[in-house]
C-alpha cells in the first residue's frame, strides 16, 4: 500500500526531530485532479512523498508548506490552515492556476510530537492489512481501530471547527476464483490499487498459486461450492471467476448467484456464456440475477495474453467502482 510510505516518512521525521507538514485533500468536487483522500508529506529538509493532485497547484502548496515549516510556532491553530482551490482561471478568488474545472479543499497541518503514537498505530494497522479510522481535526491526528461504516465523513463549520474521518486500509475487497496464469497477472495488476486480494483454487500445489506473491491471501479449497460460505456479499466486494473449465466455472457461479456484490464477472468465451445462461434460464434462475454478471469479463479490447486480459478486467472494474464519482 503506497500510503504507508507517506506515513512512515512522517513518523521518521518526528523521530529525527525534522519538522514535517501534512497536506491532505479533505474534499473535492467536479474534475479536480486531487481527489478526496489524496495526501502528501513535506519535510523541512526537502523530502516529500505522495500527491494532492500535481501540477502548478501542488508546486504552490509544497512551497507554502516549506514556508510554514520555517515558522516557529507552539502547535496551535497557526500551524493548521485550510485552503480552497478552484481550478478555473475565471474564479473571483482561490484560483489554483489550473483549468481542469472542479475544486478541492486542502489541509496544511504541521505534524506535532503528540501525533506520533497515533501515526505509529496507523502504520501498524496498515502493515497488518487491517482497517481502521484516521481522524483529522484542527489540533490533532488520531487513529482508531474501529472500522467506520462510511469510507469518508467530512463536516466543516469553521476553520477551527471541522472533522474529517476516513476508513484506512484497503477499501475494496477482490475475490479471484481460480489461480491460473490470468489470475496471477490480474493479482499483480490489482495489487497496485486499493484492493485486498484473495485467490481461491481447488488444485493443491498449483505453480501459479504458489508463485502468487501479489495476493494478500491464497486459499486452497476442496470444492468451489464452498465459496457460498467463504465469500460474503458486500457493496465494496468484487468477484472475478476464472477457473480452468466450464464445469468449475458453473459450480463457482452457482455458489455466488444469490449474493449481491459491487461487481461479479466470469472469464470465458461468448459461446460458453450463452450455453451456461441457457441452462440457468431452463432452471428458472431469475433473469435479473444473470444480468448482473459481467461476461465475457473485461472491456472488449481484443486482449490475448494473461497480462492483456488482466488490463481489460481491471479497466471494467475501475469503471464500475468509479461510476458515481
Amino acid at each position: 500500500m503506497k500510503n504507508i510510505i507517506i506515513w512512515k516518512l512522517i513518523a521518521r521525521s518526528l523521530e529525527q526531530k525534522v519538522p514535517v507538514m501534512l497536506l491532505y485533500v479533505l474534499e473535492s468536487k467536479g474534475s479536480s485532479p486531487g481527489r478526496q483522500g489524496f495526501f502528501m508529506a513535506v519535510t523541512a529538509n526537502g523530502d516529500r512523498r505522495g500527491s494532492i493532485g500535481g501540477g502548478i497547484m501542488e508546486h504552490k502548496f509544497v512551497e507554502m508548506a516549506g514556508e510554514k515549516l520555517k515558522e516557529h510556532g507552539t502547535g496551535d491553530k497557526k500551524d493548521t490552515s485550510i485552503r480552497k482551490q478552484i481550478h478555473d482561471k475565471s474564479a473571483a478568488k482561490d484560483q489554483s492556476g489550473m483549468i481542469c474545472s472542479g475544486e478541492q479543499t486542502i489541509l496544511l497541518y504541521k505534524v506535532k510530537e503528540e501525533d506520533r503514537q497515533p501515526i505509529l498505530a496507523l502504520i501498524s494497522s496498515l502493515e497488518e492489512n487491517k482497517n481502521g479510522t484516521l481522524i483529522l481535526s484542527p489540533g490533532s491526528i488520531q487513529f482508531s481501530k474501529a472500522v467506520p461504516l462510511k469510507d469518508v465523513d467530512y463536516t466543516f463549520h469553521t476553520e477551527d471547527n471541522w472533522l474529517y474521518k476516513e476508513k484506512t486500509g484497503s477499501k475494496n475487497q477482490l475475490f479471484i476464483i481460480g489461480g491460473g496464469h490470468c489470475s496471477l497477472a490480474f493479482s499483480k495488476l490489482m495489487r497496485s490499487m486499493d484492493f485486498y486480494i484473495r485467490v481461491y483454487d481447488e488444485r493443491n500445489e498449483l505453480k501459479t498459486m504458489v508463485e502468487n506473491d501479489a495476493a494478500h491471501e491464497l486459499h486452497f479449497i476442496s470444492d468451489y461450492s464452498a465459496l457460498k460460505e467463504l465469500i460474503p456479499p458486500g457493496n465494496n466486494h468484487y468477484v472475478v471467476i476464472m477457473t480452468f473449465g466450464y464445469r468449475t466455472d458453473d459450480i463457482a457461479l452457482r455458489a455466488l448467484l444469490d449474493k449481491d456484490f459491487k461487481y461479479i464477472g466470469m472469464l470465458g468465451s461468448q459461446h460458453k456464456t450463452e450455453k451456461l445462461f441457457a441452462d440457468y434460464r431452463k432452471e428458472r434462475i431469475a433473469e435479473e440475477r444473470l444480468q448482473l454478471i459481467h461476461t465475457p469479463v473485461g472491456l472488449a479490447i481484443k486482449s490475448q495474453t494473461p497480462e492483456e486480459i488482466a488490463v481489460s478486467i481491471a479497466a471494467e472494474i475501475i469503471k464500475v467502482k468509479n461510476q458515481h464519482l
